[in-house]
């Protein structure tokens, strides 16, 4: 089983969205929510199965000071690793 974590920067290996830099939120049994600030914000994350992502060994910090975790946030984390 894959170890993954809050915070945690994937690449989606299966889907549309196939390819894609995306941000762990929530992590289930099977299941993983992405948002990667655009398309999938934190209002709309996507649920994806754990076995159709690539983790990286990239964490990023998903808490704020004090304030909100906003979609530009995500932005700014994802463009650091690059697409």
């Amino acid at each position: 089983m894959i170890d993954i974590q809050k915070g945690q920067i994937v690449f989606s290996k299966r889907g549309r969205d196939k390819g894609n830099a995306m941000v762990v939120i929530d992590v289930e049994v099977e299941y993983i929510y992405l948002v990667d600030g655009k398309l999938r914000t934190l209002d709309r994350p996507k649920k994806k199965k754990i076995k159709h992502i690539q983790p990286t060994n990239h964490i990023v910090d998903i808490k704020t000071d004090g304030r909100a975790l906003q979609d530009a946030d995500i932005r700014k984390q994802l463009s650091v690793v690059g697409r």
